[in-house]
């Protein structure tokens, strides 16, 4: 029997495909085994964010080969879409597949024989139209379900339309199906992930509050968290239907990118400053205890000191939980590339430190305002030093001693004080979970 292994890099979409496609490898008579253990085939799924998406690349191609001098390396994903050619010159790499020919690899895997040169599969990106959903298995406490694709906003610093194409989904019926097929696998809590997740059924004539709603109403999860969604899509009533909510969590991750309406013009966003303030309000008022992620870029083209601080003081009076810190990173083909008053590398890092800087006390703050609360908390299997750790439905990170009992059970705990090392010590009554 074949052996392969993954290895996923970038977002939990991502992820959920590379499940999807070892599920597929599985069924076709691999045997799946970790990245470092030998293989005779190894996926490598990139990921195109950043700058640094060759250099990821070349390094994990020498890490499978250190394993298996003679396995064969198939890469796949963002960085596989956008420069083929590219990675096909570097050494060890067998095949690459593009956006649409990642989920037919079996069809092109006709032998694990390596070549004295790379096959490049690679339709452009115009002709991929098919929407191929998947969900992450193997993480018992939580599976990251691949609801939408593609994006047709074209904000001038992304390449991800160029990636993956125009905006595509199932509709909520199909959907519905796959979430019921990813419950039985026992997690207890559903991610609900895509490129522009807020996009969901336009093809349809349906929307994402049409899919919310439906999944609420599925057995067998505890919960189910939206990630990452654009604050234009986050339409009240989606907000106004987590509040009451049966399943779906107070928490809510909602990309800004910068808190200076010349810049988010600049950037070509769908909104201004005065739509993501009235955002994080409606839902502070509805449901006080949410937490709440920003994504934010530092750096842009002509983005100056006072368009920084004017970012930082917005961030700093709005009520929220966490920063997802990113400097600005130079990608081919988008419109940001060729503007110019670009800003000194130097100068995003250190902007980029002030920001992270402003998360930490975020956080901080958000914890404290909890202390003494019961939430309820998903413990994971991961242990440090006879420590487990877990969230809370709000996404306060807790820590207790390790108890295998614990491990992918729902527990309300008490959050009694913040560790040094910046997690919440919980405190609850041990009989609640069987002993």
């Amino acid at each position: 029997m074949s052996t392969v292994a993954f290895y996923t890099l970038g977002c939990k979409l991502n992820f959920a495909e590379s499940s999807a496609i070892g599920q597929q490898l599985t069924k076709a008579g691999f045997e799946k085994r970790e990245f470092q253990d030998a293989a005779d085939l190894y996926v490598i799924n990139t990921c195109s964010v950043t700058d640094h998406a060759d250099r990821k690349c070349k390094k994990v191609v020498r890490e499978a080969l250190k394993q298996n001098p003679a396995a064969y390396v198939v890469v796949i994903g963002c960085y596989a879409q956008l420069k083929p050619q590219e990675i096909a010159q570097i050494s060890g790499v067998d095949m690459v597949l593009g956006a649409a020919e990642k989920f037919q690899l079996i069809d092109h895997l006709h032998t694990l024989v390596k070549e004295p040169k790379a096959l490049v599969h690679n339709a452009p990106i115009k002709e991929v139209n098919t929407f191929v959903p998947g969900y992450s298995v193997g993480d018992r406490t939580r599976i990251f379900l691949k609801v939408q694709d593609g994006c047709d906003y074209f904000c001038s610093f992304c390449t991800i339309p160029l990636a993956r194409g125009k905006s595509r989904s199932a509709n909520v019926s199909d959907t519905l199906k796959l979430v019921e097929e990813a419950a039985q696998q026992g997690a207890k809590e559903i991610v609900l992930t895509g490129v522009n997740l807020g996009d969901f059924g336009v093809e349809h004539n349906q929307d994402f509050y049409d899919l919310v709603q439906a999944i609420d109403e599925v057995e067998g999860v505890d919960r189910y968290r939206i990630s990452s969604i654009e604050p234009n899509l986050l339409t009240d009533e989606i907000i106004e239907f987590v509040s009451r909510s049966k399943r779906f969590v107070p928490h809510f991750h909602i990309p800004l990118q910068s808190g200076s309406d010349e810049i988010l013009t600049r950037m070509r966003r769908k909104y201004l400053s005065d739509l993501y303030r009235s955002r994080i309000a409606k839902i502070k008022t509805l449901m006080p205890h949410c937490g709440i992620g920003v994504d934010v870029i530092v750096g842009f083209p002509g983005e100056t000191e006072e368009h920084f601080l004017e970012t930082y003081r917005f961030l700093n009076e709005l009520d929220i939980s966490y920063l997802h810190v990113f400097p600005y990173s130079e990608r081919a083909n988008t419109t940001a590339k060729k503007m110019k008053d670009v800003v000194p590398v130097k100068v995003r890092m250190e902007r980029g430190e002030m920001l992270r800087g402003l998360s930490e006390k975020k956080r901080m703050a958000f914890y404290r305002e909890h202390l003494g609360t019961s939430r309820p908390v998903l413990f994971e299997e991961e242990e440090r030093r006879g420590v487990m750790f877990g969230f809370t439905d709000n996404y306060i990170k807790v820590a207790t001693d390790y108890d295998p009992l614990l491990v992918n059970t729902v527990v309300d705990v008490q959050l009694a004080s913040l560790n040094p090392e910046g997690w919440v010590q919980a405190e609850f009554d041990y009989a609640t979970v069987g002993h």
